[in-house]
Formats: structure tokens, C-alpha cells, sequence
């Protein structure tokens, strides 16, 4: 069996012919030749189109023009010149009008008229000496040149045109999506048929055990059903359809039953109707404590005509069902509403970088082997190398990563047994047919005892799936049943139990996974969608054991951080997790990378933050980092970020190219400039502040109360020019609020309010109910910055507020700041440093005066500099007065943002960037690294 470079090298040989290369006779061969030959598309004739006709607007008039050729199922474009034109980036004359165009031009113009569904996300050019490549992802980018001689040595370049994965991916979801609410259909029937039974509480744990085990053994035989897996047809959709729905209930009890026996345990005179079904195996049937209901006539007819006769459950995709499947039913989290799960694009952001990309590479080198015989050799090494791999995902929920990898895995065995099956014959090696990766080296840890049971469900389809396509390839004339014992993913809260008694530490290859995203402040989990995931009591104690007092503040996902550094400690395993990106940002980054990296752990490889999508309709925003760590200091460490992949010497705790520097809260200013005060709090239980009608309304019926009311502001409040009123009583005296009965009545209620709440600080402040519980409020006018602000802000929207209006502690504040100060803490450079320390709530920024600003390095600069600075930063203040009707959330929105605002922080952002040394061009990161050593030198100084 030739390798696809050996094709490659006859295809070149073919078209390097003179007589071959004529544009119009020869172009559909070449591509047919290319597919064929090789990329192994047999079926050309249905896989590309040619001559597609394409409506084109030209010199005002509509004409019909043709594409050479496109690929629908890749999106593919191509544009063919003949040989006689040599350089494909010089303009031709158009027939038909149009001017000059490029062969690229021209067939972009084509995809310009294309409908969006059409659009192309490659266009290739060709002239038979070369291809040229266009990514439509980066429309104005050069075109990746590859001659025609150069294609055995990139074939890999090549492979978007017949990499149909993403495609097939996309019909796996929908069947899977589909499967999830045939199940979620079934569930609700059978809810009803178990309500309906004498003495029954559905939420009693016992029926809800049975009743998810009920399901899950009803999709397992669905799907068994469609897959052949019984060895007849439909054998379990008759068995339905044959019974009455009263009769169901004890036929299922005795099918179970049998379906747990070995056939030669079976008694002699078993009715054929139950003894033609296989002994399964694997624990799937061995529970017989299941409580089945009555089942009604819809039931019935759900699981006949719906899940059975109008569906086929064999395509669907056990990576997706399996957590569709469980995000559906588990009763923790389908309240939400919608199916959640992480995608497979997602599963590999974390795989491939961590294992996969590396076996994909020897694997190729494996495959491009020109000596067969030494080929067969590699492919069998290569199979009992990736078949004593171990992996471990201790927070698997429905098996996805476990799922996605044995697939990855087995399809590379596949391709391995291929490759040994070569010219000989299948049936030479169906000795070594059994696979060598096997699912009992695919661990897992989850708490929820139907997730376990939906993730070993998902294992045994994918073991399923996987086999059938050996036995296409070996022919291999042994049955998938009866079920190997699949006791590698266990119940139990991973952060308790001791990893090493599950797999230990000296077998295990790779820790992965998605740990829950609970956040020690109750932000919103990407597991859990919109249900509020604050830590319950337990998950409090689970962190103090493991980080002790300095466990506060951090989220609970860094319990896995710390249970893997343990448990990997002395070993060569490598493990990567999906994280909410809180733990590289603000007040946790110490207290858990210090830990960490004391420990010897190095990080290896990183995704910067991004948005986390689930496929819930109503979808919560999180936005997460991927970390992969180990023991092992790798020399060829990488970042992922949005604009690609970037090599590094090291990667730091803030996910950044630079030293490994940890920044802790600060109570003074490291450069010495003005202090940054926050805000005060209120807690006054909403008594003391009013809306601008709340306040009208109280005026009139207390008008002595009107000289105490002040503009009163939150950061929010401050950017959307939404401010309210507050009474302030600070300098009323006693006299004057017995005086004012209205007001007198909002203290007592804040009085009451205060002695309610269960802490014991602000019952304490119940002795002084007239005024705020934090008074910080300064005697000067003062720059205001927002606690929290928006990501898709460039800059925080900061300004001056005068000393009349109260600010609370949804912001910070610098009492009679300069100009100078502005300049510099609106500027780029400092937004660089906020974006990278600050934390981060949800989809916006979290300010910090003790972190983000007490930590910033500010500049050596002379008069001359500092002048430049003020300058600029009043410019800015000039350009919003040209708006002044507009709020700070209109001028910062990075579509709205004016012209001139825009153009007066450019000017800003250079000046200071001059102040710091830095060059105009500098990026953001690069603004971080120089930040950064300025912060280390300045510790050293004060050490």
C-alpha cells in the first residue's frame, strides 16, 4: 500500500508532463487526479462541482459566470489558469468586462455572489505549476505558495479539502441534539407513569436511581438495536411493539434479567422470545433492585414509533450524547432549561496540546515510512505504546473527555491496523484484531451517581463504534458482546478521595478535564449554566483542608490544581484542565500559583482567557483559560491566543511570557503616587437611597429634608450617567432629624435593617443608623474609577466627580488627582496591566485599588514628559465635553466611540508609551513584560 507522499510523488510526476496543463481541458482531470490519487476521495464525481454557475454583478449589469470548481462539504473555491500563465498574482483581462483582476481577485468576486451558506473558507488558485492557498479566515493575508513539486513534502497542507470531521461533527451534534430530546421526551413520560404509582414520591432517591437507570438501559438497547449489536434486527423495538403496555413493566423485569445471564446459565426452557437476546454484561442489567412503573399507552408508543421506527440511534455521537443525555435528565441541572455540554472543538483545546497533537506528529512520521516492512513494525509499536496509555479526568460528569479521547485513540489504532493489513489480506492478522486501547484505561471520578452511570454508557457506545470499524478493516469475525467491566469511572467527590487508590500515580499518563466552576463569589458555572453556583458548606471545608487560611479567597476548581499537583509529584504525568480565568487574574493568583510553583510545578502550554461556550440555549457567559502543567520544565513551551500561537521561554502565573512574578495586595502606592481610596458602603437596606422621583416625592412631603439629599453614584452609575440620590445626614444633627419625621422613619428602618442581618459587623453599625455604615467621602473633588466595566471597553471609562457628589463602593477614587494621573491610568499601557492583574466578574472587568493600582509601576519622567502627559490627558477631557450629552458607556462603546475621543487617546497612549521608554508599536503583551520587570526592580528596591 502506497503512502500518500509515494501518491503524491506520481501525481507530480503525471503533471509535470509538458503536454499536461491546458486550462480548459485539463483542469477538472488534475483535480480529480488530486483527490483521487491523493487525498483518497474515490466518489470525485459526487465530492467536487464544476462549471458552477454563480450570478455576477458586472459594470452595473447581472451575468451568469461559472467556478471552476467547489468543494461544498469543505467550502473549497477554485480558480484554474493553464500553464501558459506563470504569475498568479498579475492581473488578467476579464471577459466580459470587469477590468483587470488576479486569478484571486476573480475568485473572490465569484464568492462575494455566492449565499452565505456557499461562502468559501478557502479559495486555491492554480496554474498546474503551483497551488496557492487563500485562508478566508485572513482574507488579506498572502497566499500559501505550494509548487508542484514541493506537494509530496506538504500533503498535509492540502487536507482541508477533503477534512470533512467538521461537517460530520456538526451532524453528530444535531442527531445527538435530536437523540437528547427523544430521551428528554421519554423521561417525562415515564415521570408521569411512575407518579401514577400507589404510594410513590418521584423525589424519593430510590425512584429517581431506578428511574435514570431505567432510561439509561433503554437508550443502551435502542442503540444496540440500530447497531446490530444483538446480531438481528430490531430485536428489542419488537419485543416493544409485541406487548401490551400493561403487560411491559414485568416483561422488562424478566428481560433485564435475562439480558444479565450468560446463555449457558440461562434455564433450559426459557422462551425463545427472551433466550434470542445476547448476554450483555459490564454491570449494565446487573442492578435488580430497579423499580420499573406501568407503562402507559404514549410510553409505549414514544419508544415504538419515535425512538424506534423514526430514528436511528447508530450515528450519533457518544462524545456529545453522553453529556446531552446527562445534561438533560440529571436533575441538577436541567432545571435550567437547556442542553449543555462541552463542545468537541473544546474537548480538543485541551487534548490535542496535551497528548494528541504529539501521537497525530509520530504517527505521520509512522504513515510516510517509505519501506513497508519497517512501516508494519513502527504501526505496531505504535499501537501497544498508545494502548498502555492511562488517563484520569476527576471531574468527568458525563465522560465527554474520556469519551473524545478514546475515539481519537482508537481511530489512530484503526489507521495502525490498516497499515499492518496492508496487501495481505485481512483475515492474516485477525489475531491481532482485539483492540489494544481499551476503556479501562480511561479513568474518571464524578460525584453525581447518574452521570457515572451515563459516562460508562457513552464508553461502551464508543467501544461499540469503534469496533465496527475494525472489523472493517480486519474483518475480525468476533461479537462486540458481551460488555467488558467498565469499573474505571467511579462516584465519589474527587476532592476528597485519594486519587492513588483509584490509578496510581506510576501508571498514569495524562489528568484532564473541565472541573465545576464554582466560584467562592457565586458567579455563574459553565456545568451549570444559569443556576447561581456558590459553595455550599462542604466545598468551604474541602478548601480549607487542602489551602488552608489562605484558601479564602479562591474559587473551587483550585481544589483540583492542588489535588493533581499531589498527586503527580515525583511523576512524569502531564495534565491540563479548563478553568475559569479568575484564577490568573486578581487576588487568586497568589495564593495558589505561589503554592504551586513552590511545589516544582511548571506551566507548559496555555490558552489565554476566552469565551466558554456550551450549547444551552440560554447560555451563560463564562469566560475560561486552559492550563497545561507538570513537574517537567518543558523546553517548547506555547500560549494560544487570539491571534495564534506563540512560542515561549515561560509561561507565569498571569498566562504571560515573563518571569515567574506573583502580585500580591499592596496598602501603599509602590511608586509612591496618591493613595486610591474605595468607595464607601452603605447597608442601609435601600432606606437612605432615592431615585430622582423617590426624592421629588419625599421633598414635598419633608421639605427641610432637601438640603440633605446629595447626588449619590456607583461605578455603573458613574458610566451611564444614571446617578441617584442619597440622604446625607453625616453633618444633620440630632435635633434636626427628630425634626423630620419622614427621615427620623428611613433611619429606623435602617436601624432594623442593620440589627437583621446575621453579621455581626453590621449589627454592630445599627448604633449609628443615619449614616452610611463606610464613610470615605473627600473634602476635595476626586478622580472616580468603576469597580467593574465591560471587556469590550478598550479603555475604563475613569473621570472627575465633584466632592458634592457620594461615590460607594462600587468604585475607587483618588482625591484631587492630576491631570498627570489621569493621563497615565486612562492610557494604554496601564489598561495592558489592568486587563492582565485585575480580576474579572463574568464578562467584565474587576478594578482593584489594592492589586491593579498599588502594584503599578509608574514612570521616571522629567517635566517635559509629564507636560506632554497632561496635555494629552486634557485633550481626552476636551473631547468628551464635545459630547457632554452623551453617558461614558455611549462614548466608550467601542462602535459608538467618537472620532475625536478616539484620536485624543491615541495621542494619549503614545505619549505615555514615550514615558515609559516603550516603543510606539509595542503590543500589549510586550507593555506587560516591560511592566512587569519595572514591578520586579521596584521590589528589590524596597526589600
Amino acid at each position: 500500500m502506497a503512502t500518500r507522499q509515494q501518491n503524491a510523488k506520481e501525481f507530480v510526476k503525471t503533471w509535470s508532463s509538458p503536454n499536461k496543463g491546458r486550462e480548459d481541458a485539463d483542469r477538472q482531470t488534475f483535480w480529480n487526479d488530486l483527490l483521487q490519487r491523493v487525498y483518497g476521495i474515490d466518489d470525485y464525481y459526487n465530492y467536487i462541482t464544476y462549471e458552477k454557475d454563480v450570478p455576477v454583478k458586472v459594470d452595473g449589469k447581472v451575468t451568469t459566470r461559472r467556478i471552476d470548481g467547489y468543494i461544498p462539504s469543505t467550502k473549497v473555491l477554485i480558480e484554474m489558469k493553464g500553464k501558459n500563465v506563470k504569475d498568479l498574482a498579475k492581473p488578467l483581462k476579464q471577459s466580459g468586462g470587469g477590468g483587470n483582476l488576479t486569478p484571486f481577485e476573480q475568485a473572490k468576486r465569484y464568492s462575494n455572489f455566492l449565499p452565505n451558506s456557499e461562502q468559501p473558507r478557502w479559495i486555491l488558485v492554480s496554474n498546474f505549476n503551483e497551488i496557492d492557498i487563500h485562508d478566508m479566515e485572513h482574507p488579506l493575508g498572502d497566499p500559501r505558495v505550494i509548487k508542484l513539486e514541493d506537494l509530496p513534502r506538504n500533503v498535509k497542507a492540502l487536507e482541508f479539502m477533503v477534512d470533512a470531521s467538521q461537517q460530520q461533527v456538526i451532524n453528530e451534534k444535531l442527531l445527538s441534539v435530536d437523540a437528547g430530546n427523544l430521551v428528554a421526551k421519554i423521561y417525562n413520560e415515564l415521570v408521569i407513569a411512575y407518579s401514577k404509582g400507589r404510594g410513590i414520591d418521584i423525589k424519593d432517591p430510590q425512584i429517581q436511581k431506578s428511574l435514570n437507570m431505567l432510561i439509561v438501559r433503554l437508550v443502551f438497547l435502542l442503540y444496540a438495536d440500530d447497531s446490530n449489536l444483538f446480531g438481528k434486527e430490531d430485536i428489542f423495538q419488537k419485543f416493544i411493539e409485541e406487548s401490551r403496555p400493561k403487560d411491559l413493566r414485568q416483561r422488562l423485569i424478566e428481560l433485564f434479567k435475562v439480558l444479565d445471564q450468560k446463555e449457558d446459565e440461562r434455564e433450559p426452557f426459557l422462551n425463545p422470545e427472551y433466550n434470542q437476546f445476547p448476554y450483555v454484561n459490564g454491570g449494565m442489567f446487573s442492578d435488580e433492585d430497579v423499580i420499573i412503573p406501568q407503562f402507559t399507552d404514549e410510553l409505549k408508543r414514544l419508544i415504538v414509533e419515535d425512538a424506534g421506527q423514526g430514528f436511528n440511534w447508530s450515528g450519533i455521537s457518544p462524545t456529545i450524547f453522553g453529556a446531552v443525555f446527562e445534561s438533560t435528565l440529571n436533575p441538577d441541572t436541567r432545571r435550567s432549561g437547556g442542553m449543555h455540554y462541552t463542545s468537541i472543538e473544546n474537548i480538543h483545546k485541551v487534548i490535542d496540546p496535551l497528548f494528541l497533537n504529539d501521537l497525530h506528529e509520530e504517527f505521520d512520521k509512522i504513515q510516510n515510512m517509505g519501506n513497508r516492512k519497517q512501516r508494519m513494525v513502527r504501526a505496531r509499536e505504535f499501537r501497544q505504546k498508545i494502548g498502555k496509555l492511562k488517563f484520569l479526568d476527576p471531574a468527568c460528569g458525563s465522560g465527554n473527555f474520556l469519551t473524545e479521547t478514546y475515539l481519537s485513540l482508537r481511530k489512530m489504532e484503526n489507521e495502525c491496523l490498516r497499515i499492518i493489513v496492508g496487501d495481505q489480506g485481512a483475515l492474516a492478522i485477525t489475531d491481532e484484531s482485539d483492540p489494544q486501547v481499551k476503556i479501562q484505561n480511561f479513568y474518571g471520578i464524578e460525584i453525581n451517581d447518574f452521570a457515572v452511570s451515563v459516562a460508562r454508557t457513552a464508553m461502551w457506545i464508543a467501544e461499540s463504534q469503534m469496533w465496527e470499524q475494525t472489523k472493517d478493516i480486519t474483518f475480525a469475525n468476533k461479537d462486540f458482546l458481551p460488555l467488558d467491566s467498565n469499573d474505571s469511572i467511579y462516584e465519589g467527590n474527587a476532592v476528597r478521595l485519594e486519587w492513588s487508590n483509584i490509578v496510581k500515580p506510576y501508571e498514569l499518563d495524562y489528568i484532564m478535564g473541565n472541573p465545576p466552576f464554582v466560584a467562592n463569589s457565586g458567579r455563574v458555572s459553565a456545568k451549570q449554566s444559569h443556576s447561581k453556583a456558590m459553595l455550599s458548606k462542604e466545598q468551604k471545608e474541602d478548601k480549607r483542608k487542602l489551602f488552608g487560611h489562605q484558601g479564602g479567597v479562591l474559587d473551587y476548581v483550585c481544589c483540583w490544581y492542588k489535588k493533581a499537583v499531589t498527586y503527580m509529584k515525583k511523576t512524569t504525568i502531564k495534565a491540563a484542565f479548563v478553568s475559569t480565568d479568575s484564577i490568573v487574574q486578581g487576588q487568586q493568583v497568589y495564593p495558589l500559583w505561589s503554592n504551586l510553583f513552590s511545589d516544582g510545578i511548571h506551566i507548559n502550554f496555555a490558552y489565554r482567557s476566552f469565551k466558554w461556550g456550551n450549547e444551552a440555549s440560554n447560555e451563560a457567559v463564562v469566560f475560561v483559560v486552559i492550563i497545561g502543567f507538570s513537574y517537567m520544565n518543558e523546553a517548547d513551551k506555547f500560549i494560544f491566543n487570539h491571534d495564534g500561537i506563540e512560542h515561549v521561554d515561560n509561561i507565569n502565573a498571569y498566562l504571560l511570557d515573563a518571569d515567574d512574578v506573583l502580585i500580591k495586595s499592596r496598602t501603599k502606592q509602590i511608586s509612591g503616587m496618591p493613595k486610591m481610596i474605595s468607595g464607601g458602603k452603605p447597608v442601609e437596606g435601600g432606606n437612605l437611597i432615592f431615585t430622582d422621583k423617590q426624592k421629588e416625592e419625599f421633598i414635598k412631603k419633608e421639605p427641610q429634608s432637601a438640603r440633605f439629599f446629595k447626588r449619590f453614584t456607583s461605578g455603573d452609575g458613574f458610566i451611564k450617567n444614571k446617578m441617584r440620590w442619597c440622604l446625607w445626614l453625616v453633618d444633620a444633627s440630632p435635633s434636626e432629624i427628630r425634626h423630620m419625621p419622614l427621615v427620623k422613619k428611613q433611619v429606623e428602618k435602617v436601624k432594623k435593617f442593620r440589627l437583621d442581618s446575621t453579621k455581626k459587623a453590621t449589627q454592630k453599625a445599627a448604633q449609628y443608623p443615619s449614616t452610611f455604615v463606610e464613610i470615605k467621602q473627600p473634602s476635595t473633588d476626586y478622580l472616580l474609577i468603576p469597580l467593574t466595566t465591560s471587556r469590550n471597553r478598550y479603555y475604563i471609562p475613569i473621570g472627575y466627580v465633584s466632592k458634592n457628589i457620594i461615590a460607594n463602593n462600587g468604585a475607587s477614587f483618588i482625591p484631587s488627582a492630576s491631570k498627570y494621573n489621569f493621563g497615565v491610568l486612562t492610557s494604554k499601557v496601564h489598561m495592558a496591566w489592568m486587563r492582565v492583574v485585575s480580576g474579572y466578574f463574568g464578562p467584565s472587568y474587576r478594578y482593584s485599588n489594592t492589586i491593579t493600582y498599588n502594584n503599578f509601576p509608574w514612570p521616571n519622567i522629567d517635566k517635559s514628559q509629564k507636560d506632554k502627559v497632561t496635555k494629552t490627558a486634557q485633550a481626552i477631557l476636551d473631547a468628551r465635553k464635545l459630547y457632554s450629552d452623551n453617558s461614558l458607556a455611549d462614548l466608550y462603546d467601542p462602535l459608538t466611540m467618537p472620532i475625536e475621543l478616539r484620536k485624543a487617546h491615541e495621542a494619549n497612549d503614545k505619549a505615555v508609551l514615550k514615558a515609559y521608554g516603550l516603543n510606539l508599536s509595542a503590543t500589549e503583551p510586550e507593555i506587560v513584560q516591560h511592566l512587569f520587570k519595572m514591578y520586579e526592580q521596584l521590589v528589590k528596591n524596597k526589600e
